[in-house]
């Protein structure tokens, strides 16, 4: 089955947090595995019966920071104080699972790199650019910003 490694690393780190009671951890973990099967069951109904890989965990868990950081700015916002941390700190627990996030000189070095490989010389471009990148560097990069240096590089 794909994406094992990351299963069984969510799966031990929610083991050790059942033990050390540790409530808040245990509750974002149950999250993440909860959105992994989700996303399970998704592709087997289109067919595919291995399931997530552990590049799409990844994209998954990008998604979820990127829920909880609009979420977080939202309780901001409205005073909500105590929401807002309750937020960042799930953030940190998604966090621990992705690989380190490239700096903006290493996401402008791999968008240029993605421009060359796909031969892109437009705009119109942009969607075989970002798959590229998203395929190489899930979880590694915030794909808003890097949409944004794609298009100034392609304009």
């Amino acid at each position: 089955m794909k994406g094992l490694q990351m299963r069984e690393r969510i799966n031990s780190n929610m083991k050790d947090a059942m033990r050390a009671k540790d409530a808040p951890r245990l509750s974002t973990l149950r999250l993440i595995n909860a959105a992994i099967k989700d996303r399970d069951i998704a592709v087997r109904g289109e067919g595919n019966e291995t399931g997530v890989s552990d590049g799409e965990i990844l994209a998954i868990m990008g998604k979820m920071i990127k829920q909880r950081q609009d979420s977080a700015r939202a309780y901001d916002e409205a005073g909500r104080l105590d929401s807002a941390e309750k937020e960042r700190n799930e953030i940190k627990v998604i966090e621990e699972f992705l690989p380190r996030q490239l700096n903006e000189q290493e996401v402008n070095a791999a968008v240029k790199s993605a421009v060359a490989k796909v031969g892109a010389a437009s705009l119109r471009d942009m969607g075989r650019v970002m798959a590229e990148l998203k395929a190489k560097y899930a979880g590694q990069m915030d794909f808003g910003k890097a949409g944004g240096a794609v298009k100034a590089l392609l304009g």
